[in-house]
């Protein structure tokens, strides 16, 4: 905490002396002593309240994951089989795919509670959000729902590719790009028209994707390539493509684009990077790792281990997993909400 002392200016002390009192002498002196006087530093600030949200598809549930405690403080009752989550922007809610029962469900982060359950297409999959719209990817109709959030009503329906699995929004919310898990392609959608503008060809069976920070690139990960394909979202071209574990199947990057992809058939998590893209670090997490999301202050790297109902902790910086917590049976989306 700031000391609450007031360090006196140059013309206060000189003040004192040009009267030459008794009480100025004094004033001098006990000046002096404070101004010499070890000060008290600022305490830390408190820190931001994260929470991570985590669908557990074998359980029917959300845990909450608070990041200043270190411990999950609420088990969330959703649909039937969620899979994906998503958050809005300023963290108020999380959306939750129930991939079963054809719905999503819209969690309120201060409550902990279920605020509306939106009927969606068939096998709702992957969920990401605007500040005013979420998008949900509906596998099983071949098409993304897109939700009005504040009024939690779907609002259009959008034809895309086959199978799609994971809505991808651009960081100035003007874009989301779809994984089409069936077509090997990744179709885009302009926000403001709500409408495909374009298809961009990648690997095969693409499934988890993420933007990075500054728009400039997107990453997708080809679970059945065992790689990730570097798009170049100015051309909208593929320029890369990055090898890394078996089976990839999320993508989330970090404020320097050190980009986390998880290979639920290595029980690894590939770091990959730098001006020409290659793999920085091999991370060991738990039994299938699925979902990955990152921390808004970069601090942590948060992977859902869909075989052992648990979640890592990694630390960016170290490439190192430094906690595991136990929460749901089968954890596959994750969510960080501020």
């Amino acid at each position: 905490m700031a000391s609450s002392l007031i360090r006196p200016t140059t013309h206060c002390r000189w003040a004192s002396l040009r009267y030459g009192t008794r009480l100025g002498v004094l004033t001098l002196v006990v000046l002096l002593a404070v101004s010499l006087a070890p000060q008290r530093p600022a305490a830390a600030p408190y820190p931001p309240m994260v929470q991570v949200f985590v669908a557990n598809t074998g359980s029917d549930s959300v845990s909450v994951y608070d990041t200043r405690l270190s411990e999950v403080i609420a088990t969330v009752p959703v649909g039937d089989s969620p899979v994906g989550a998503g958050a809005v922007p300023g963290g108020g809610e999380v959306y939750v795919t129930n991939e079963r029962a054809g719905t999503v469900s819209a969690i309120d982060t201060r409550t902990h509670r279920v605020v509306a359950t939106v009927p969606v297409g068939a096998n709702p999959f992957g969920v990401d959000a605007t500040t005013t719209h979420a998008y949900v990817t509906n596998f099983g109709s071949d098409t993304v729902t897109v939700i009005d959030v504040e009024q939690h009503e779907p609002v259009r329906t959008i034809p895309v590719g086959r199978f799609p699995h994971t809505p991808a929004v651009s960081p100035d919310g003007s874009r989301v790009y779809v994984s089409n898990n069936g077509s090997g392609t990744v179709s885009v959608i302009d926000t403001r028209a709500q409408e495909v503008v374009g298809t961009i060809r990648v690997g095969r069976y693409p499934a988890g994707l993420e933007v990075d920070p500054r728009g400039r690139r997107l990453y997708v990960a080809n679970t059945g390539a065992d790689s990730v394909t570097v798009v170049n979202l100015t051309t909208g071209r593929p320029t890369e493509t990055v090898p890394v574990g078996e089976a990839p199947m999320a993508v989330a990057v970090t404020a320097d684009a050190q980009v986390h992809v998880t290979n639920a058939g290595s029980d690894t998590v590939t770091v990959i990077g730098g001006t020409t893209v290659s793999p920085l670090a091999t991370i060991a997490v738990g039994a299938q790792p699925e979902g990955v999301a990152v921390a808004p202050d970069d601090s942590f790297v948060y992977v859902t281990n869909s075989a052992a109902d648990s979640m890592s902790v990694v630390d960016p910086r170290t490439h190192r997993t430094v906690a595991t917590v136990p929460v749901g049976h089968q954890p596959e989306g994750v969510a960080v909400t501020p």
